[in-house]
């Protein structure tokens, strides 16, 4: 059974950093894509970054430049790194998994975390 366990929110000022953790079990990074979205209060679910299978990267243009995606396939382990916050990506973030497939919608994926939360404050 897949799981996916995010870890690393919490509150920072802006301009901070904070790394996200997703814990993953039931799959491979050799197989699976690995996304990031986030959803702010009253907002819809937004598409933050993905890691393909393949290894092929894609970022939102609002995150682009300031957060960065990683894996450990030892731990099992996907992490978002964000630098330079800022108070709109004040949201909960979630992290998500499909097989074999480069996706930035979030219907197109299967596997979802609880998610977790980022505050930025200004």
């Amino acid at each position: 059974q897949v799981q996916l366990v995010e870890s690393g929110g919490g509150l920072v000022q802006a301009g901070g950093s904070l790394r996200l953790s997703c814990a993953a079990s039931a799959l491979t990074f050799s197989r699976d894509t690995m996304g990031w979205f986030r959803q702010a209060p009253g907002k819809e679910r937004e598409f933050v970054a993905t890691i393909a299978w393949i290894g092929s990267t894609r970022y939102a243009d609002s995150v682009k430049g300031r957060f960065t995606l990683s894996t450990d396939n030892a731990k099992n382990t996907v992490y978002l790194q964000m630098n330079r916050l800022k108070p709109e990506d004040t949201a909960v973030y979630s992290c998500a998994a499909v097989p074999f497939r480069l996706a930035t919608i979030a219907r197109d994926y299967d596997y979802w975390g609880q998610g977790t939360q980022v505050t930025v404050s200004s």
